[in-house]
């Protein structure tokens, strides 16, 4: 049995930060070929309805660049005022090049890039740079509240809630 402490916790937390992505659960990632018309990246967006971005992969699997709502949004109400033309290239609005991460690189390299970068989505590549995966600040979640099972699973509903008495007693 664990020791139910805050240091007990805290202890844990390093060696779990520094484990290879490859622990996480990951997303299957969305994806379009480039030359998709942004009329088309919308729609796969929309089709998933868990995703916020579609990733862009080249003919060989290889990760080309990203799309997000934010891209999208940031067109629409940022500076440029002329209108979107739905059937353009997703190459026109794509961020290439995005940062991403590899199946050997930490739990503690994503908490930075989600950290610094203000993404959401995490693009995972393998040893030969194929997209094979996305992760999101949910799966890292996810993944922490899964090493610390008798820890969350005796909080009380409420984060301040004193018991007057022992359960049952």
């Amino acid at each position: 049995m664990t020791e139910l402490t805050e240091r007990g916790v805290t202890e844990r937390v390093p060696s779990l930060a520094e484990e290879p992505l490859k622990v996480l659960d990951r997303r299957e990632p969305v994806t379009v070929a480039a030359g998709t018309s942004l009329r088309g990246c919308i729609a796969a967006i929309q089709r998933t309805g868990t995703g916020d971005s579609v990733f862009v992969t080249d003919g060989d699997g290889k990760l080309a660049g990203v799309l997000t709502e934010r891209d999208i949004f940031a067109r629409l109400v940022g500076g440029d005022v002329e209108p979107i033309d739905l059937d353009h290239p997703v190459e026109t609005l794509m961020t290439t090049q995005p940062h991403h991460l590899h199946l050997e690189e930490t739990v503690r390299d994503a908490l930075e890039l989600l950290k610094t970068g203000r993404y959401r989505n995490i693009p995972l590549l393998d040893e030969t740079d194929h997209l094979i995966g996305v992760i999101r600040p949910q799966d890292i979640l996810r993944y922490l509240a899964e090493a610390f099972p008798e820890e969350l699973l005796n909080l009380p509903p409420r984060p301040h809630q004193q018991m007057k008495k022992p359960e049952g007693g």
